[in-house]
């Protein structure tokens, strides 16, 4: 089976050595992502927003690689402060409500920057 790299652009890939997302046959593992946080639409206290954020930026990868949101059959969400398990879970669900992949929620001690509260993985199986 081939395999498909698929680069989002950041200067992290290189410096780390990884891609956003890896296709291989019809499975699709996308890296832990991140919000973009702008300070204005995407604030550093706004967990929803980073969810939010982080899923349209995801299906736009997962677009790339053939694949879409109802392809996914698991995520795997990190969070800083589990006491925003409302706002992420509603985010969330705004997007999974109907395609209903496993999912999992941790809270960890720290992401890579303190704006960060969330980080999603993704795993998708094309049809």
């Amino acid at each position: 089976m081939s395999r498909q790299n698929i680069l989002s652009g950041s200067p992290w890939e290189d410096k780390m050595g990884y891609c956003r997302a890896v296709r291989i046959g019809n499975i699709i593992e996308v890296a832990g992502t991140v919000a973009i946080v702008d300070g204005e639409k995407v604030k550093a206290d706004d967990a929803f927003a980073q969810t939010n954020n982080i899923i349209e930026r995801i299906e736009k990868v997962l677009q790339d690689a053939g694949a879409g949101l109802s392809d996914v059959i698991r995520t795997r969400i990190f969070t800083t402060d589990i006491s925003l398990f409302e706002d992420i879970a509603k985010a969330h669900g705004a997007y999974f409500k109907d395609i209903k992949p496993t999912t999992g929620i941790y809270e960890i001690s720290k992401l890579v920057a303190p704006e960060y509260l969330v980080e999603i993985e993704f795993t998708a199986v094309a049809q």
